[in-house]
Order: structure tokens, then sequence, then C-alpha cells
């Protein structure tokens, strides 16, 4: 399943609606994206949204969609 990610980029600011940013990565279940995310960066994990149907094919439509994948250590 494919997860879009609402992150701020620092943990140590308050987060602020401006500076949210997004990714997007292939999972089994939501623990697993959060676990991706939290194991391979320092953001700060605000939302974690499955997207499917209707609502996947319209964020591939947006230039910026590009699937983030975690090099396994």
């Amino acid at each position: 399943m494919i997860f879009k990610v609402l992150y701020q980029p620092d943990k140590t600011r308050n987060p602020r609606r401006e500076t949210t940013q997004s990714l997007y990565l292939e999972a089994a279940t939501e623990v697993e994206a959060r676990g991706l995310v939290d194991d391979n960066t320092d953001y700060s994990i605000e939302f974690i949204e499955p997207l499917q149907g209707k609502h996947l094919e319209y964020e591939q439509e947006n230039p910026d969609y590009k699937l983030t994948e975690f090099n396994n250590k």
C-alpha cells in the first residue's frame, strides 16, 4: 500500500503548517511506514495517510509525486 507521510523536517522546532512537507512510500502497514521514516530520518511525523483508488490516482498526477525508498542497512 502507498502512504503519504506529512512531516516537519526538524524535530527541535514547533510544527508550522507552512513548513509541513510530504513524502510517499510503499509499506505493508501504517506502523511499518512510520518505522521506516523514524529509522531513516530525523523528521517529526505529523500524519500518515493511506492512499488508494481515486485518491492515489489524484496524488500520482502531482508532478512532485515520487515514491521514497530507504536503503535497508
